[in-house]
């Protein structure tokens, strides 16, 4: 039986009811208008950063609803922005191929290294990821020649779509808010599918998943690679958003924000990377010079909503549906 030292709350069931849909729709519907709305430069990039961040924390939650927490996700995004801007800086590549290899290196190297760290479990595999994280980062920084050190990369191309180049907030915005909407449906899909079936059994009880004749390392592993795939597609529209990139840009403090966003957001519904991404992306604005303050406020927020909503804003939404549902 298999030694779980991290409890997760338990998935929520792959079905969210009228009103989980009603609140997911409403919520892509504001990602969607936001242009027309955000019309100051502001709010369209910290629109874009929203996006973004819903790539990069959807992988997460596959990874979250098969059991695991992962210390290297920002690593994996770090690992995508370098491999699509070196694609399209040093090979030549069009933006969706140097994209497309961000995803195929992340994924290659999940699959790798999923291989062996995920026959350890609970903190070992947290403590292991961390290390590969940490790994990873001083690796940016040593490797000077092809990653600019300390120094990074300036001039990381614009994105480019049917050969127009997305050089504005709004051009990348619809760039960004397709790609996340791609996303979300993914997610949708996926966790109605056999194979999400799969993750939600592994991530509520392993042993017995493992008892009815299901492959919990298969299926673990492959909620790593997707994880780290979709980080890695985050990192390269982070990189060719920004147009630079640095070794500091991808601190274990990115792998933390992602985990925060979830269990804002709820790390067991399809909802949750959207809700926690559109609550968490932009309340840095408003510590900006009290790093400090910023910190304590997410430490508090985290202990309060694993004690008191362990499921999320999404789940809390979900309970009043279903309290409603049943007063009728």
């Amino acid at each position: 039986m298999q030694d779980r030292d991290i409890t997760l709350p338990a998935p929520a069931s792959s079905g969210q009811g009228g009103r989980g849909i009603t609140l997911l729709a409403a919520a892509l519907a504001c990602l969607v208008l936001a242009p027309w709305v955000a019309r100051q430069d502001f709010y369209l990039h910290l629109a874009v950063l929203v996006c973004i961040n819903i790539v990069i924390t959807s992988g997460l939650s596959v990874l979250m609803r098969c059991g695991q927490v992962s210390l290297c996700h920002g690593a994996f995004v770090g690992l995508g922005a370098y491999a699509a801007t070196l694609a399209t800086m040093q090979l030549g590549l069009p933006f969706a191929a140097g994209v497309l290899c961000a995803m195929l290196l992340t994924a290659a190297l999940a699959l790798v290294l999923g291989a062996v760290m995920l026959r350890l479990t609970g903190v070992y595999f947290v403590l292991i990821t961390f290390a590969f994280g940490e790994l990873v980062r001083l690796g940016l920084l040593e490797w000077e020649g092809l990653t600019g050190g300390a120094n990074g990369i300036t001039g990381v191309p614009p994105a480019e779509l049917l050969g127009m180049a997305l050089d504005t907030k709004a051009a990348f915005y619809g760039l960004a808010a397709g790609i996340a909407l791609l996303s979300v449906a993914g997610l949708w899909r996926l966790f109605r599918s056999p194979a999400g079936h799969t993750i939600d059994a592994v991530g509520e009880n392993a042993a017995l998943a493992e008892v009815s004749g299901l492959s919990v390392r298969r299926t673990q592993l492959f909620a790593f690679v997707v994880a780290s795939a979709m980080a890695g597609l985050g990192g390269a529209l982070l990189a060719h958003y920004v147009g630079y990139i640095s070794p500091e840009s991808f601190t274990f403090s990115v792998s933390v924000g992602a985990i925060i966003m979830l269990v804002v957001g709820g790390r067991a519904y399809i909802l949750g990377p959207v809700i926690g991404a559109l609550v968490m992306t932009p309340l840095p604005e408003f510590f900006r010079g009290a790093v400090q303050s910023q910190n304590i406020f997410y430490g508090c927020a985290v202990i309060l909503m694993l004690r008191f909503m362990p499921q999320g804003l999404a789940g809390l939404a979900a309970r009043r549906g279903t309290r409603e549902g049943g007063a009728r």
